[in-house]
């Protein structure tokens, strides 16, 4: 039995109390931005994503894991701190946990205080370098440029003002080595960190870039692909009897030159994204392949649990959308990867997890204690037992236009009520997909009178919430 195996399973002796005198496992922290469960390890042979591949034959993915809002802040905010977005109060890009929960203890923060060094890389929390210090046991590093690397687009900056894009290439592929972006330069420096503080128990968090907008890869990541071999999405339509409220312009997307302003993206254009957008997933993919990699070269594997998510899916193309913003599949689902030395060996859990589960569940792994504020419930009982009976549900939500649609995902269901945020009581409208006959979300039959008796019990199952929905052999956050 490895070292790090026999502290975990002692980890129920101590009461989460962390052990005198023993090794405390590392953490590695992998962040992938807009990453959408499109990879080798998820069944879809068409990606080139050996490293990530690799991460998953040694540990446990998700086939079902949720976000908590399809939007970079709100999603990382919630993971952060380990509570959902109504009570960050973070639905947006402008606002950080901290404004409505000043003392919250978050999940670096809590191994810092447990002796951990810890130190974050590129893109954790949100953009332009937002922090957030008492977490940390440096300055966070913040790669200076690399946004694009081809010399015509040097002098481009990216914003999310769309009347500063516009002139602005979505896609970009150069020939130049990996550091000319950012995402070489955040692997860079955590491996730089890695090898300085390898002696030391660590929580390293590395937020990579891509495949965030604007999709820029050097060209040998591009020549992974064959655009011609590249299938457009089945369903570029909107679902049928879908609200308005539901559906999302991608402004943002549209903000880049050579995109349409109005209207579909033509099919040359979109075999056009999508081939940069795996070019810079696989891009992505070789600077993981590096961390793991070093892990191995400096005999760190054995003690250091490594985690691989996205803050929210993507949509390319699916019901005629690009970018994420919106409540359906494409945008909530995400990646999940868990890799625990001795406890996981590669395998798949088709369990209805979330994101905000992340902070019980490496606190608990770790011998951690878990703050009572924590609205997340610990995955560890499925690392021992991928196939048992788990959550009912899991909930997602996105604001827009002055309503909230909150979204829950149950085995069969996906049932969303859009409310008006100033008044809850007030049902704007109502949407409802059944995954066992439309995988896709195609067909919206929240209005069709025999699913009547189901709109009325999904609606009390998503107002009792995520507290109703937590496993019951697993204990509540504060209990």
């Amino acid at each position: 039995m490895s070292h790090l195996a026999a502290f975990v399973l002692s980890i129920g002796a101590v009461s989460g109390q962390a052990l005198a005198g023993e090794a405390k496992p590392n953490v590695l922290y992998l962040v992938v931005d807009d990453l959408r469960p499109e990879l080798g390890c998820y069944g879809d042979r068409h990606m080139h994503t050996p490293n990530i591949d690799r991460l998953a034959a040694r540990g446990l993915w998700f086939t079902r894991a949720f976000c908590q809002q399809a939007l970079c802040s709100p999603s990382r905010n919630s993971v952060f701190s380990g509570c959902r977005p109504d009570t960050t109060k973070v639905y947006g890009g402008n606002r950080m946990f901290r404004q409505a929960l000043p003392d919250v203890v978050a999940l670096p923060q809590l191994f810092k205080n447990q002796g951990y060094f810890t130190r974050s890389f590129g893109k954790i929390l949100h953009h332009n370098g937002q922090d957030d210090p008492v977490s940390w046991s440096e300055p966070m590093y913040w790669p200076s440029g690399g946004v694009y690397a081809h010399p015509d687009n040097l002098d481009c900056r990216i914003t999310m003002d769309r009347a500063e894009n516009f002139d602005n290439p979505l896609v970009e592929a150069a020939d130049v080595p990996d550091h000319a972006y950012a995402d070489g330069m955040v692997a860079d420096e955590a491996l730089a960190t890695l090898r300085r503080v390898r002696q030391r128990p660590f929580f390293l968090a590395v937020g990579f870039f891509k495949p965030h907008t604007p999709f820029c890869a050097p060209q040998k990541y591009w020549d992974l692909y064959r655009r011609d071999r590249i299938e457009l999405a089945p369903d570029p339509f909107e679902p049928k009897d879908v609200p308005a409220v539901a559906m999302s312009d991608w402004r943002y997307v549209r903000s880049f030159r050579d995109i349409p302003d109005e209207g579909p993206m033509p099919d040359e254009t979109a075999r056009l994204v999508k081939h940069a957008y795996y070019a810079c997933v696989s891009f992505v993919d070789a600077q993981v392949g590096r961390l793991l990699d070093e892990l191995d070269r400096l005999r760190l594997r054995e003690r250091t649990l490594v985690v691989l998510w996205s803050d929210h899916g993507y949509q390319l193309g699916e019901h005629g959308m690009w970018c994420k913003h919106t409540n359906f599949e494409t945008s909530t689902r995400v990646p999940l990867i868990v890799s625990v030395p001795g406890r996981t060996a590669g395998g798949s859990s088709d369990a209805l997890v979330e994101l905000v589960d992340l902070y019980p569940t490496l606190a608990e792994l770790c011998g951690l204690p878990v703050p009572g504020h924590v609205e997340g419930t610990s995955f560890v009982p499925l690392i021992e037992d991928s196939r048992r009976p788990w959550k009912t549900a899991a909930f997602s939500q996105y604001l827009r236009g002055g309503a909230m649609g909150y979204s829950m995902r149950t085995d069969r269901w996906r049932f969303n009520r859009w409310v008006r945020q100033t008044d809850p009581g007030e049902v704007v409208a109502l949407e409802l997909y059944d995954h066992t006959a439309d995988p896709q979300e195609d067909a919206n039959v929240a209005g069709d009178p025999a699913h009547a008796e189901l709109i009325r019990r999904l609606t009390v199952e998503l107002q009792a919430g995520w507290q109703a929905a937590a496993p019951q052999q697993a204990s509540r956050p504060g209990k």
